[in-house]
């Protein structure tokens, strides 16, 4: 009869050449090579590891009587290298020895002990559910007799991945069980991490989504068209932001920001200035006074210094025929009359972005609008993408000429913040890299104007 070779107890993972398991007799095992020097333990909790070559898969049994009759001989994987394995007692050792590199795990469900490893006879499924507890990444084979076909399908219900009849196994049975439940336990976890990922980016989007702003111009003739596109892949939010609001005096406010950078953390510091925003602008707050509160709040909740953001705000006259503009480092808006080319709104008073100086001053600039016309802000990311597969930039004479064609041809409105975004990707031969967001308020002056 072979004999089992004995545990290393003082080491975290007792490996042999072999397993003993009662209820038959198969060949001696070839001894197996211990454990590099420096292998550690860790939780058992950890994620199933992938075997790399010429590593071999690891087997732990648990038995309570390893010197009872069975010996598993050699096993072998499918690039034929040889299955280590391991032996424990009972729930507390197997525990110790659920290391990293095990990847399937052999339970005898004749086992009396309960889930404490004690000595009383309990539920004989009680022993895998708790090894399913402290091995829920691990591939879980149970071992029962032939006659217990009833109790070996319980098992899998309860979450074994397979079972095994004692009196039908050998080496070459056992083998094939262990690289199936290994594979089929990664496909499980792949797939449920992929079910997981789905369902965190459909909250992801129902989140950002909600963060979108949505325009208060109850009362106002003006009309609204807003396009927003995230660098970040798979992102609907980034660090751009914008807004509109009409206060009780008539007062249409519009913004548009970009806080530098499109990673999570200017996309939330992005969505905070926006609230902020609004929140300052409907307590009666305008020009100067608002741009150097909301450099305050960028101040206390940016994550590091370095941080600033540019901002666009115009206030438009309840007659809507001027607005207010003040801009801190952004870019100029654009604005469009009935027979003429659109063009830039004059930029030689612009303040500084927010968060580079900290008593900064934005002058307001009183501007003419007159009866008709569209007024179009936007971030710096649809003004620096490439043009071709040189280094030109779009820059804002190429924007402003695009827009012009695209007004020459009737788009107004959603259609031509649209035919701008697309044109802007196809000349930068794809995706652009940058947050881009548009804002177009458009009047027409035929309209008579609702009382504020």
């Amino acid at each position: 009869m072979p004999v089992p070779v004995p545990r290393q107890r003082d080491t975290p993972a007792a490996e042999s050449g072999q397993a003993v398991l009662p209820g038959a007799h198969l060949a001696r095992p070839q001894a197996t090579p211990p454990h590099p020097a420096g292998t550690g333990t860790a939780s058992p909790t950890a994620s199933l590891p992938a075997p790399a070559a010429p590593q071999s898969l690891t087997l732990l049994v648990i038995d309570d009587d390893p010197a009872g009759g069975l010996t598993v001989p050699e096993i072998l994987d499918s690039d034929g290298h040889r299955i280590r394995l391991r032996t424990a007692r009972n729930l507390t050792e197997a525990a110790r020895l659920l290391t990293p590199d095990v990847h399937c795990v052999l339970l005898d469900l004749s086992m009396p002990h309960g889930p404490g490893g004690s000595e009383a006879a309990g539920d004989q499924l009680d022993v895998l559910r708790e090894v399913l507890r402290i091995a829920p990444r691990h591939a879980v084979l149970v071992l029962t007799a032939e006659a217990d076909a009833e109790r070996a399908a319980e098992a899998v219900r309860v979450g074994a991945t397979d079972f095994l009849f004692r009196d039908e196994l050998d080496g070459r049975l056992l083998s094939r069980a262990v690289r199936y439940a290994v594979e089929r336990k990664r496909a499980d976890i792949a797939q449920y991490k992929l079910a997981e990922s789905r369902l965190r980016a459909q909250e992801n989007s129902r989140l950002e989504r909600g963060l979108l702003p949505t325009p208060l111009l109850e009362g106002s003739d003006l009309r609204f068209a807003a396009r927003y596109h995230a660098g970040r892949s798979r992102a609907l939010l980034g660090g751009d932001f914008y807004d509109t609001v009409r206060t009780p005096d008539g007062t249409v406010h519009a913004m548009i920001g970009d806080v530098c950078g499109h990673g999570p953390d200017e996309a939330a510091l992005g969505v905070e200035l926006r609230i902020a925003w609004r929140a300052l602008t409907l307590a009666g707050l305008c020009g100067d006074e608002l741009l150097a509160t909301l450099q305050q709040v960028l101040e206390v909740e940016r994550p590091c210094e370095e941080i600033f953001a540019t901002l666009c705000t115009v206030d438009i006259s309840p007659d809507g025929r001027s607005a207010g503009l003040c801009l801190a480092g952004h870019p100029a808006p654009l604005i469009s009359r009935p027979g003429r080319p659109a063009r830039l709104l004059p930029y030689e008073s612009s303040g500084p972005a927010l968060g580079l100086l900290p008593k900064a001053r934005w002058p307001r600039r009183q501007v003419e609008l007159g009866g008709t016309w569209s007024l179009m802000l936007y971030t710096d990311g649809l003004i620096e993408g490439r043009i071709g597969e040189g280094r030109e930039r779009l820059g804002q004479d190429g924007m402003v000429e695009m827009i012009n064609r695209h007004l020459d041809q009737g788009l107004r409105g959603e259609r031509l913040l649209e035919a701008a975004v697309t044109e802007a990707r196809r000349l930068n031969g794809g995706e652009l890299t940058d947050d881009v967001a548009v804002v177009l308020l458009d009047r027409a002056g035929t309209r008579s104007r609702p009382r504020p």
